[in-house]
């Protein structure tokens, strides 16, 4: 059963709390380690993470675009506050996948290429769909993205045995999607409502998302393994199984929660994981050490 009108409410209320944080963080990722640096998840496991990352910068641009497009028309100043917050979140997260994308474009030449791609494909879009399918767009996508931050923080198995630099941008990245999940959707709220009208938009908001992303993700993983020789790596592919299917389950687990989505009274923090934000000061602490 979906949760109520009067239960999102209390949700958001009680979530107010949770303000985004704008964090500078440097990572300092070991650039010769790019091609293979989630041991357990095995290098095609590596690719696929590389892969999406590619897509990063250029989406955190169009949902810092999206979102900002309506922050005028917000009048909720802890939600304006929040979506300050997301921005400055989103451009730090821009920031950092810049840097580990020259590492990729290093071992996959091709990378360049999607980027360019995937940002022409997201300024048509703004251009031609014009901003309310832009938010519908950017909420869809903070779904996937918070979704695969819940299984990166859930499960230990998806972060251990790795090299430490990349795996803490990616608990990084995770932590704070976690903390600004909610922030564009109740952007979508403030100025959208929950009409019918609202629903359909977001509806097919989220299954255009759906179709393009994996439209252009799965061919674009499979040229990139093609270009760094592993698409025969038999062994890489059971690996690979295992960390997004199988035991590991990093895209398994989200199946159910994704469908969610759909429900006329969703709200992201239906899926109360704010437990895991305590992580963060300890993390903090850790990366420090790291880079030091």
């Amino acid at each position: 059963m979906g949760a109520s009108s009067t239960n999102v409410q209390a949700i958001k209320k009680t979530l107010q709390a949770i303000l985004p944080t704008r964090r500078d963080i440097r990572f300092k990722l070991p650039a010769d380690k790019v091609g293979n640096w989630h041991y357990s998840g095995g290098p095609i496991s590596t690719t696929f993470l590389n892969v999406f990352s590619v897509f990063l910068p250029v989406g955190e641009r169009f949902f810092i675009d999206a979102v900002r497009h309506y922050r005028d028309q917000v009048t909720d100043p802890e939600l304006k506050k929040a979506i300050t917050a997301f921005i400055g979140q989103e451009a730090m997260h821009g920031r950092e996948h810049e840097d580990y994308n020259e590492a990729v474009f290093a071992v996959w030449p091709g990378a360049r290429k999607l980027e360019g791609f995937v940002k022409n494909l997201l300024d048509g879009v703004t251009a031609k769909l014009g901003p309310e399918l832009s938010l519908s767009a950017t909420i869809a996508l903070e779904h996937f993205t918070a979704l695969l931050a819940d299984s990166v923080l859930r499960e230990p198995k998806v972060t251990e045995n790795t090299e430490p630099h990349f795996i803490a941008l990616w608990k990084w990245h995770a932590l704070e999607e976690t903390e600004h999940k909610a922030v564009a959707f109740d952007t979508w709220e403030a100025v959208m409502g929950r009409g019918p009208r609202a629903y359909a938009l977001r509806a097919t908001g989220m299954t255009l998302a759906t179709v393009i992303f994996w439209g252009i993700m799965i061919p674009s993983f499979i040229a990139a393994l093609r270009a760094e020789k592993k698409l025969s790596d038999v062994k890489g592919w059971q690996q690979f199984y295992r960390f997004t299917f199988g035991e590991v389950g990093l895209l398994r687990m989200q199946l159910r929660d994704y469908f969610d989505y759909f429900r006329p009274d969703f709200h992201p923090w239906d899926h109360d994981n704010r437990a895991y934000l305590e992580q963060i000061d300890a993390f903090l602490a850790e990366q420090e050490k790291l880079v030091a």
